[in-house]
C-alpha cells in the first residue's frame, strides 16, 4: 500500500484538465502505469486512486455479501461516478464534468495526498473544511489518538 503525502495547489484549464504535480508523480508506484480511477469522496471532495491502489481497495469488496441490502448500497455509493483516467502526453488528467460539478470544482484545486489516495478539492471548499476543523483538531486528536495510546498501555 502506498503512503502518499503532500498538499498541492493546481490550476484547472478550460477543458477541465490539471497537471499532476511532479512531487506526486515521484510517489506513484510504476504498477499504476500512469492510470487512475477518480470517484466521489466524503465531505464534498473527489478521490483519485492510482490504478493499483484502486484494485487493492476494491479487492476488499469481494468479501461483501451482495444479498445484504446495506452492502449493495455501499458498493453502489462507492462506485457512483467512478471513472478511469490516464495521464496524457503532457502529464495532465481530465476531470469528468459530472464529478467536477459535484465537487464544485472550477479553476483552482487542492490535491491532498495521504494513505493510498489523493483527495481532489475545490480550493475554496478545502480551505473552508480545514479552517472549520482547525479549532476542533486538538479534541479530535485526543479522541482518535488517545484510543491508540490507551491500547498501547494495555499491551505493556
Amino acid at each position: 500500500m502506498s503512503n502518499f503525502i503532500g498538499e498541492y495547489q493546481c490550476k484547472v484549464d478550460s477543458k477541465g484538465r490539471f497537471m499532476l504535480p511532479s512531487g506526486l508523480k515521484k510517489q506513484l508506484d510504476p504498477a499504476a502505469q500512469e492510470r487512475f480511477v477518480i470517484n466521489r469522496g466524503f465531505e464534498g471532495c473527489l478521490v483519485l486512486y492510482p490504478m493499483n491502489e484502486w484494485e487493492n481497495e476494491t479487492a476488499r469488496f469481494k468479501k461483501l455479501n451482495l444479498f445484504v441490502a446495506k452492502n449493495r448500497k455501499f458498493y453502489r455509493q462507492f462506485h457512483n461516478g467512478a471513472t478511469q483516467l490516464a495521464l496524457d502526453n503532457t502529464g495532465r488528467l481530465l476531470l469528468p464534468k459530472t464529478l467536477s460539478a459535484t465537487a464544485e470544482i472550477s479553476k483552482e484545486i487542492v490535491l491532498f495526498a495521504y494513505a493510498n489516495r489523493i483527495e481532489v478539492w475545490a480550493k475554496n471548499k478545502y480551505e473552508e473544511v480545514m479552517n472549520a476543523d482547525e479549532d476542533d483538531f486538538a479534541s479530535l486528536a485526543e479522541d482518535v489518538m488517545g484510543e491508540i495510546e490507551t491500547d498501547n498501555k494495555n499491551e505493556e
